[in-house]
């Protein structure tokens, strides 16, 4: 044996450890959550199913699948029962100079003989509502183009007349139709401006009431019923642009902000053939109503319209006569905090009834009611809510809903029957606890379930809906289940805490490595308003952003307080009027007091909280108002100044700031600034429509002059989500994640 060189071995040990150190740290690279995987290459992202819709024949659905010969998509008919495919339209017949259509949506006419497609859409606040639109006629193949010659990416809502001859749109606030042989163009309305909008709405009416297209067909396709907005004398909000240009642009739009002028809202009926509009002399003062749904009634020259007051705790329900403009009001619906408008209005029995959602009677339920109002009867009956209505099936005699009787944090599938009789069933079967949804065939044969929770991906799967089997999984995100999996990461735990007024649920995420010897620093997540909640059992992007905190040392919680849409009754629901970032802040820190005492490896010194919107809110009321618990807060896009926000939202829950001036101070986190002892870091996007760059200027210039020393970032241009722009989301939560170890 030779001599043993030791200069060699040194080597070869430094080489075998720096390989055994590499081979470790990829093992933990492979299996270590980090924000570039969750925010940068999305590896955590879950898949759905494209595009899935029900056929008219309710045995079958279609969905959109690349064509990788001309490219596009075709549009492919799956049977239910058999699985068998085929391709109803080709993207080869959806054609222009060469290239493929992209489908960003298709609809069809009520006889399936043509096909409108959807394309080069275009983003309107928060969704993509303007682009162009090209007909297919199923039976020539002829495939053209609708509005010749117009500005491109403007016209909006396209939809077939009843009898799928004519087509009618939105163009620069005034409303077309095209007739599909001749490809005449007739313009309806002719006073369509930057203030006066036809056939779809001002920001507050989209954002607030949830309604984009403001235009109906009548069912014998002569007349066209439309939403009239006059915009004049609303606040004009200015949205400054400094970041595509060497000069500043600026975006205006009419924005009504808590206890100022709306805009004047009307409906009128205009004649196809004449272009001659009437209106409906709907009572009371335009500006101080609203028009929050109108539709015709089936079978019917008739218009039902729901009309809101603007403290919207009163529901006009109206019947007009599209022929002799005669209106009569059939239904009121009252409530002494306020009223959430609904869709959920199917005609039954030859139009002699419809369907009503009120929560008259403490829970939200479903009521039938007769044609004249005269008659009401409860058709969901218990002490539970509706969160949503499923299907309703009138030839089957039911209605399917989603509900949770024993768990807030979940969502199972119910039915009623249409007739009142006997209790709501549970179709949803035992042993899934979580999050079930249900998109019904109208024939309420089969259903697209889907199903998650806190530790799966969703599943999707097409079921016979009668004995719940499964005919076929589509989807069940089972390489991202094994991902999340492989990291180890601890469960989320559920629990709820008794803070004497209520009974609150909440949340706790643990590191993985969790010894209950250590003393931890917690953060919160919050919303703590009425428009969502926190503390579900769902698959949440945020719980990805919340276990990577775990990992570096935190503990993340969540606790929902009273007011948060949750379905625990009106009464827990409408505790907060009037008293909105009063009540949630004073039952939450309630709360956290508890678990601080409840839970020895909490550290009461390092509490930290975060939110975005109302929970940025809710964090700056936090600071302020408890700097005794909170000691360190991220406030994302909050309002820090009710008077700032829109005038639906606002005055539903806090009634006007001229009547309850009161409960708008003291739900303002900004009368409190000068509390701040903490550590804040606050996060806006100057570019946001929805809660203004100057919520987060007010409470920068409030801080200042009470010397209060805090941390900013400002995004340019960016929205209310703060996403737009390359890399801003990795960017913000790396942000976040430097501020969380710095101060807590």
């Amino acid at each position: 044996m030779g001599k043993i060189d030791i200069r060699s071995m040194r080597i070869v040990s430094l080489f075998l450890s720096f390989l055994l150190i590499l081979s470790s740290s990829m093992t933990i690279s492979a299996q270590e959550l980090t924000l570039e995987d969750i925010y940068k290459t999305r590896k955590y992202g879950q898949r759905g199913v494209a595009s899935m819709r029900w056929m008219k024949d309710n045995i079958s659905y279609s969905t959109l699948e690349p064509n990788r010969e001309v490219g596009g998509r075709d549009i492919v008919r799956y049977d239910v029962k058999s699985g068998q495919r085929s391709v109803v339209v080709p993207a080869s017949l959806l054609m222009h100079e060469g290239k493929a259509v992209q489908i960003h949506d298709y609809i069809w006419s009520d006889d399936n003989t043509r096909m409108l497609v959807y394309t080069n859409s275009r983003r309107v606040w928060r969704d993509n509502t303007r682009g162009d639109y090209w007909v297919l006629d199923l039976n020539t193949k002829e495939f053209r183009q609708l509005g010749e010659g117009l500005d491109p990416s403007r016209m909006m809502f396209a939809k077939f007349s009843p009898a799928a001859d004519k087509v009618a749109y939105v163009y620069y606030n005034n409303i077309y139709v095209e007739d599909l042989a001749s490809g005449e163009r007739t313009q309806l309305t002719f006073d369509g401006s930057d203030e006066i909008i036809n056939g779809n709405f001002d920001w507050v009416y989209e954002e607030e009431l949830g309604i984009q297209d403001g235009f109906r067909w009548s069912p014998d396709g002569k007349t066209i019923a439309y939403w009239h907005s006059d915009t004049k004398g609303t606040g004009v909000f200015y949205i400054i642009n400094n970041v595509d240009s060497i000069y500043s642009s600026v975006t205006p739009f009419p924005y009504p902000k808590a206890g100022t002028q709306n805009s004047a809202v009307k409906v009128g009926v205009v004649d196809v053939a004449t272009a001659q509009s009437r209106w409906f002399d709907v009572p009371g003062d335009p500006r101080n109503h609203y028009i929050a749904r109108m539709d015709f009634i089936p079978n019917s020259n008739e218009v039902m319209i729901q009309q809101l007051n603007r403290l919207q705790n009163t529901n006009k329900v109206f019947v007009g006569d599209a022929a002799t403009m005669e209106l009569r009001n059939i239904y009121t619906d009252t409530d002494e905090a306020f009223l959430n408008v609904h869709d959920n209005i199917v005609w039954l029995e030859n139009e002699k009834y419809f369907t009503w959602t009120s929560e008259k009677d403490g829970w939200r339920h479903l009521y039938k009611v007769s044609r004249d109002g005269q008659k009401e009867s409860l058709i969901t009956k218990g002490d539970f809510d509706v969160m949503s209505i499923s299907c309703i099936d009138p030839k089957g005699g039911y209605v399917y809903y989603l509900a949770s009787p024993e768990s807030a944090i979940d969502r199972y599938l119910y039915r009623s029957r249409l007739d009142g009789k006997g209790e709501a069933e549970r179709v949803t079967p035992e042993g899934e606890a979580g999050y079930h949804g249900y998109n019904i065939s109208g024939n309420a044969q089969y259903a697209l379930h889907t199903f998650q929770n806190s530790t799966t991906p969703t599943v999707y799967e097409m079921i016979s809906l009668k004995k719940h089997e499964t005919i076929k999984v589509m989807q069940d995100n089972k390489a991202l289940k094994e991902r999340y999996d492989s990291l180890g990461l601890a469960r989320k735990e559920f629990f709820r805490v008794d803070i004497g007024e209520a009974i609150l649920d909440g949340w706790m995420i643990k590191p993985k490595n969790f010894d209950p010897q250590k003393k931890y620093p917690v953060i919160f997540h919050i919303y703590g308003e009425p428009a969502s909640s926190t503390v579900l059992n769902t698959w949440s992007s945020n719980d990805l952003w919340h276990q990577f905190l775990a990992q570096q040392g935190y503990i993340l919680m969540s606790i929902d307080p009273r007011g948060t849409n949750m379905p625990k009754g009106r009464e827990w629901r409408k505790s907060i009027y009037g008293r909105v970032g009063t009540v949630g802040p004073q039952d939450h820190a309630a709360a956290v007091k508890i678990v601080l005492s409840q839970y020895q490896f909490l550290d009461p010194s390092r509490v930290g909280i975060w939110g975005w919107s109302g929970g940025g809110s809710s964090t700056q009321h936090a600071l302020f108002k408890y700097p005794e618990i909170y000691k360190t807060g991220i406030a994302v896009a909050g309002v820090s100044l009710q008077n700032l926000y829109d005038t639906i939202y606002q005055e539903r829950y806090m009634g006007l700031p001229q009547t309850n001036p009161e409960g708008f101070f003291n739900g303002s986190p900004i009368n409190f600034a000068k509390n701040l002892q903490g550590n804040l870091m606050l996060i806006h996007g100057t570019g946001d429509d929805n809660v203004h760059y100057q919520c987060h200027e007010m409470l920068v210039n409030e801080l200042i002059k009470h010397n209060k020393i805090f941390s900013m970032m400002s995004y340019p241009m960016r929205a209310h989500g703060i996403y737009e722009g390359e890399n801003t989301s990795y960017h913000l939560y790396q942000t976040m994640l430097k501020y969380w170890l710095e101060n807590l």
